[in-house]
Protein backbone atom coordinates (compact mmCIF):
# COMPACT_ATOMS: atom_id res chain seq x y z
CA UNK A 1 0.00 0.00 0.00
CA UNK A 2 1.40 3.44 -1.06
CA UNK A 3 1.40 6.07 1.92
CA UNK A 4 0.62 9.63 0.89
CA UNK A 5 2.88 12.45 0.81
CA UNK A 6 1.20 14.54 3.45
CA UNK A 7 2.77 18.66 3.97
CA UNK A 8 1.50 20.13 6.85
CA UNK A 9 2.41 21.85 10.45
CA UNK A 10 1.42 18.39 11.33
CA UNK A 11 3.51 16.45 9.47
CA UNK A 12 6.51 17.60 11.33
CA UNK A 13 4.67 17.44 14.87
CA UNK A 14 2.62 13.94 14.23
CA UNK A 15 4.70 12.46 11.87
CA UNK A 16 4.38 8.78 12.67
CA UNK A 17 -0.10 9.06 14.38
CA UNK A 18 -0.59 10.68 10.10
CA UNK A 19 0.72 7.95 8.59
CA UNK A 20 -1.02 5.90 11.03
CA UNK A 21 -4.14 7.34 9.84
CA UNK A 22 -3.15 7.43 6.15
CA UNK A 23 -3.09 3.64 6.52
CA UNK A 24 -6.39 2.93 8.77
CA UNK A 25 -8.26 5.10 5.98
CA UNK A 26 -7.20 3.29 3.08
CA UNK A 27 -7.51 -0.17 5.00
CA UNK A 28 -11.27 1.01 5.94
CA UNK A 29 -11.78 1.94 2.22
CA UNK A 30 -10.56 -1.07 1.13
CA UNK A 31 -13.55 -3.05 3.02
CA UNK A 32 -16.02 -0.32 1.89
CA UNK A 33 -19.15 -0.90 -0.24
CA UNK A 34 -21.19 -2.94 2.05
CA UNK A 35 -23.92 -4.60 -0.05
CA UNK A 36 -27.60 -3.48 0.59
CA UNK A 37 -30.25 -6.04 0.50
CA UNK A 38 -33.10 -5.88 -2.43
CA UNK A 39 -36.93 -6.88 -1.85
CA UNK A 40 -37.20 -10.01 -1.65
CA UNK A 41 -40.25 -10.22 -4.03
CA UNK A 42 -38.07 -8.19 -6.31
CA UNK A 43 -34.55 -10.35 -5.84
CA UNK A 44 -36.42 -13.08 -6.37
CA UNK A 45 -38.47 -12.32 -9.74
CA UNK A 46 -34.78 -10.78 -11.06
CA UNK A 47 -33.38 -14.01 -10.33
CA UNK A 48 -36.28 -16.13 -12.09
CA UNK A 49 -36.28 -14.44 -15.11
CA UNK A 50 -32.83 -15.67 -15.71
CA UNK A 51 -34.14 -18.58 -17.15
CA UNK A 52 -37.36 -19.76 -19.79
CA UNK A 53 -40.59 -19.58 -18.27
CA UNK A 54 -41.16 -23.50 -18.59
CA UNK A 55 -37.49 -24.00 -16.08
CA UNK A 56 -38.72 -22.01 -13.12
CA UNK A 57 -41.28 -23.31 -11.51
CA UNK A 58 -39.42 -26.36 -10.31
CA UNK A 59 -35.85 -23.91 -9.59
CA UNK A 60 -34.33 -23.61 -6.42
CA UNK A 61 -34.26 -19.64 -5.97
CA UNK A 62 -31.10 -18.20 -3.77
CA UNK A 63 -31.19 -14.92 -2.16
CA UNK A 64 -28.39 -12.93 -0.76
CA UNK A 65 -28.02 -11.76 2.98
CA UNK A 66 -25.27 -8.86 2.48
CA UNK A 67 -24.70 -9.99 6.24
CA UNK A 68 -24.20 -13.85 5.88
CA UNK A 69 -23.99 -14.44 2.01
CA UNK A 70 -27.00 -16.47 0.46
CA UNK A 71 -29.43 -18.89 1.47
CA UNK A 72 -32.42 -20.77 -0.20
CA UNK A 73 -35.58 -18.38 -0.40
CA UNK A 74 -37.71 -20.85 -2.83
CA UNK A 75 -36.56 -24.82 -2.75
CA UNK A 76 -37.11 -26.31 -6.27
CA UNK A 77 -37.36 -30.00 -7.89
CA UNK A 78 -36.12 -29.90 -11.35
CA UNK A 79 -32.18 -29.37 -10.40
CA UNK A 80 -31.79 -26.19 -11.41
CA UNK A 81 -31.08 -23.06 -9.73
CA UNK A 82 -31.34 -19.58 -10.06
CA UNK A 83 -29.43 -16.33 -8.20
CA UNK A 84 -28.44 -12.71 -8.72
CA UNK A 85 -24.54 -11.88 -8.80
CA UNK A 86 -23.85 -8.90 -6.75
CA UNK A 87 -19.96 -9.26 -6.89
CA UNK A 88 -17.46 -9.87 -9.80
CA UNK A 89 -14.23 -11.13 -7.60
CA UNK A 90 -12.10 -10.53 -11.01
CA UNK A 91 -12.34 -6.84 -10.75
CA UNK A 92 -10.95 -6.63 -7.28
CA UNK A 93 -13.79 -3.97 -6.31
CA UNK A 94 -16.55 -3.80 -4.41
CA UNK A 95 -19.64 -1.89 -6.02
CA UNK A 96 -23.19 -1.84 -4.47
CA UNK A 97 -24.68 -1.59 -8.40
CA UNK A 98 -23.65 -4.87 -10.08
CA UNK A 99 -26.13 -6.92 -10.38
CA UNK A 100 -26.70 -9.93 -13.04
CA UNK A 101 -29.05 -12.69 -12.97
CA UNK A 102 -27.95 -16.15 -13.81
CA UNK A 103 -28.92 -19.60 -13.99
CA UNK A 104 -27.06 -22.82 -13.67
CA UNK A 105 -28.36 -26.93 -14.55
CA UNK A 106 -27.84 -29.26 -12.12
CA UNK A 107 -24.05 -29.86 -12.65
CA UNK A 108 -23.70 -25.97 -12.58
CA UNK A 109 -25.00 -26.03 -9.60
CA UNK A 110 -22.47 -28.47 -8.08
CA UNK A 111 -19.41 -27.42 -10.10
CA UNK A 112 -19.52 -23.35 -10.82
CA UNK A 113 -22.20 -22.09 -8.23
CA UNK A 114 -19.98 -22.59 -5.29
CA UNK A 115 -17.44 -19.83 -6.78
CA UNK A 116 -20.15 -17.25 -6.30
CA UNK A 117 -21.69 -18.51 -2.92
CA UNK A 118 -18.13 -17.81 -1.51
CA UNK A 119 -17.16 -15.09 -3.03
CA UNK A 120 -20.54 -13.49 -0.85
CA UNK A 121 -19.65 -15.20 1.87
CA UNK A 122 -16.36 -14.03 2.17
CA UNK A 123 -17.63 -10.25 1.22
CA UNK A 124 -20.64 -10.57 3.74
CA UNK A 125 -17.67 -11.67 6.64
CA UNK A 126 -16.02 -7.89 6.30
CA UNK A 127 -12.76 -9.94 6.84
CA UNK A 128 -11.42 -9.52 3.26
CA UNK A 129 -10.84 -6.84 1.06
CA UNK A 130 -11.78 -7.06 -2.52
CA UNK A 131 -8.39 -7.57 -3.40
CA UNK A 132 -7.64 -10.30 -0.92
CA UNK A 133 -10.82 -11.75 -1.92
CA UNK A 134 -9.20 -12.07 -5.64
CA UNK A 135 -6.55 -13.31 -4.63
CA UNK A 136 -7.88 -16.65 -2.85
CA UNK A 137 -10.06 -17.45 -5.83
CA UNK A 138 -7.50 -16.75 -7.89
CA UNK A 139 -5.30 -19.17 -5.71
CA UNK A 140 -8.29 -22.06 -5.41
CA UNK A 141 -8.25 -22.13 -8.95
CA UNK A 142 -4.62 -22.19 -9.64
CA UNK A 143 -5.06 -24.96 -7.06
CA UNK A 144 -7.92 -26.98 -9.00
CA UNK A 145 -10.09 -26.25 -6.12
CA UNK A 146 -12.74 -25.73 -8.10
CA UNK A 147 -13.58 -28.22 -10.79
CA UNK A 148 -14.56 -27.79 -14.52
CA UNK A 149 -18.43 -29.28 -15.35
CA UNK A 150 -18.21 -32.96 -15.42
CA UNK A 151 -20.56 -33.32 -18.54
CA UNK A 152 -22.26 -30.75 -21.13
CA UNK A 153 -24.39 -28.15 -19.42
CA UNK A 154 -26.32 -25.02 -19.85
CA UNK A 155 -26.48 -21.79 -18.29
CA UNK A 156 -29.56 -19.31 -18.83
CA UNK A 157 -28.89 -15.49 -18.40
CA UNK A 158 -32.25 -15.01 -20.73
CA UNK A 159 -33.49 -12.16 -18.07
CA UNK A 160 -34.14 -8.52 -19.76
CA UNK A 161 -31.29 -6.71 -18.17
CA UNK A 162 -28.36 -6.98 -16.87
CA UNK A 163 -25.89 -4.52 -14.62
CA UNK A 164 -22.16 -5.56 -14.93
CA UNK A 165 -18.64 -4.36 -16.21
CA UNK A 166 -18.00 -3.61 -19.47
CA UNK A 167 -15.76 -6.52 -20.52
CA UNK A 168 -11.97 -6.12 -18.70
CA UNK A 169 -12.39 -2.67 -18.58
CA UNK A 170 -13.58 -0.89 -15.20
CA UNK A 171 -17.20 0.55 -16.55
CA UNK A 172 -20.03 -0.70 -15.28
CA UNK A 173 -23.10 -0.44 -17.53
CA UNK A 174 -26.80 -1.87 -17.84
CA UNK A 175 -26.82 -3.56 -20.39
CA UNK A 176 -29.99 -5.84 -22.71
CA UNK A 177 -28.20 -8.79 -23.32
CA UNK A 178 -30.20 -12.34 -23.05
CA UNK A 179 -27.77 -15.40 -23.83
CA UNK A 180 -27.44 -18.77 -23.04
CA UNK A 181 -24.11 -20.04 -21.97
CA UNK A 182 -22.61 -23.92 -22.81
CA UNK A 183 -20.02 -25.18 -20.29
CA UNK A 184 -16.71 -25.10 -22.42
CA UNK A 185 -14.00 -26.16 -20.04
CA UNK A 186 -10.56 -24.78 -21.10
CA UNK A 187 -11.96 -23.66 -24.35
CA UNK A 188 -10.12 -20.40 -26.42
CA UNK A 189 -11.37 -18.19 -28.73
CA UNK A 190 -9.16 -20.06 -31.39
CA UNK A 191 -10.98 -23.04 -31.02
CA UNK A 192 -14.23 -21.53 -32.83
CA UNK A 193 -12.84 -19.22 -35.02
CA UNK A 194 -12.43 -16.18 -33.40
CA UNK A 195 -14.94 -13.97 -30.95
CA UNK A 196 -18.35 -13.33 -33.11
CA UNK A 197 -19.40 -9.09 -33.51
CA UNK A 198 -22.51 -9.83 -35.55
CA UNK A 199 -24.35 -11.65 -32.75
CA UNK A 200 -22.84 -15.52 -32.96
CA UNK A 201 -20.80 -17.54 -30.60
CA UNK A 202 -18.39 -16.06 -28.77
CA UNK A 203 -16.05 -17.53 -25.80
CA UNK A 204 -15.82 -16.59 -21.98
CA UNK A 205 -12.75 -17.46 -20.03
CA UNK A 206 -10.62 -17.93 -23.52
CA UNK A 207 -8.86 -21.22 -22.36
CA UNK A 208 -8.07 -20.11 -19.05
CA UNK A 209 -9.72 -21.89 -16.84
CA UNK A 210 -12.39 -24.74 -15.87
CA UNK A 211 -14.96 -22.43 -16.11
CA UNK A 212 -15.47 -21.04 -19.73
CA UNK A 213 -18.29 -20.96 -21.47
CA UNK A 214 -19.40 -20.61 -25.05
CA UNK A 215 -22.25 -17.98 -25.07
CA UNK A 216 -25.03 -17.68 -28.01
CA UNK A 217 -26.86 -14.18 -27.88
CA UNK A 218 -30.85 -14.57 -27.89
CA UNK A 219 -31.54 -13.56 -31.26
CA UNK A 220 -33.38 -10.64 -32.14
CA UNK A 221 -37.06 -11.84 -32.16
CA UNK A 222 -36.43 -13.58 -28.85
CA UNK A 223 -35.17 -10.83 -27.24
CA UNK A 224 -38.01 -8.33 -28.52
CA UNK A 225 -40.05 -11.35 -26.58
CA UNK A 226 -38.18 -11.03 -23.41
CA UNK A 227 -38.13 -7.51 -23.10
CA UNK A 228 -41.67 -7.28 -24.14
CA UNK A 229 -42.95 -10.16 -21.65
CA UNK A 230 -40.59 -8.58 -18.59
CA UNK A 231 -41.19 -4.60 -18.81
CA UNK A 232 -43.02 -4.66 -15.29
CA UNK A 233 -39.74 -6.36 -13.91
CA UNK A 234 -37.55 -3.59 -15.65
CA UNK A 235 -39.89 -0.75 -14.25
CA UNK A 236 -39.72 -2.08 -10.88
CA UNK A 237 -35.96 -2.38 -11.29
CA UNK A 238 -35.68 1.17 -12.03
CA UNK A 239 -37.87 2.45 -9.54
CA UNK A 240 -35.72 0.19 -7.01
CA UNK A 241 -32.94 2.00 -8.26
CA UNK A 242 -31.94 4.24 -10.92
CA UNK A 243 -28.69 2.81 -12.52
CA UNK A 244 -30.61 -0.40 -13.50
CA UNK A 245 -31.84 1.88 -16.72
CA UNK A 246 -30.74 0.33 -19.85
CA UNK A 247 -27.33 2.10 -21.02
CA UNK A 248 -26.43 -0.59 -23.55
CA UNK A 249 -27.43 -2.80 -25.97
CA UNK A 250 -24.42 -4.60 -26.38
CA UNK A 251 -22.43 -7.35 -25.22
CA UNK A 252 -19.81 -7.17 -21.76
CA UNK A 253 -18.24 -10.23 -22.89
Amino acid sequence: MKKLLIRSPLTKKYPRTLSFLVVVFFSIQGFAQKLEKMPVDLETDFALSSMPPHVRGGATVYLLDPEKGYYIGKQGTNGFICFVMRTDWEHAEFRNDIATSITYDAEGAKTIWPTYADVEEMRASGKFTAAQIKDIMTERFNKGYYKAPARPGISYMVAPMMRAYDGSSSNVLTMELPHYMFYAPYISEADIGGNSHSGGPMILGDGKGPHGYIIIPAGVMEKAKILEENKDLLKRLTDYRSYFKVESKGSHH
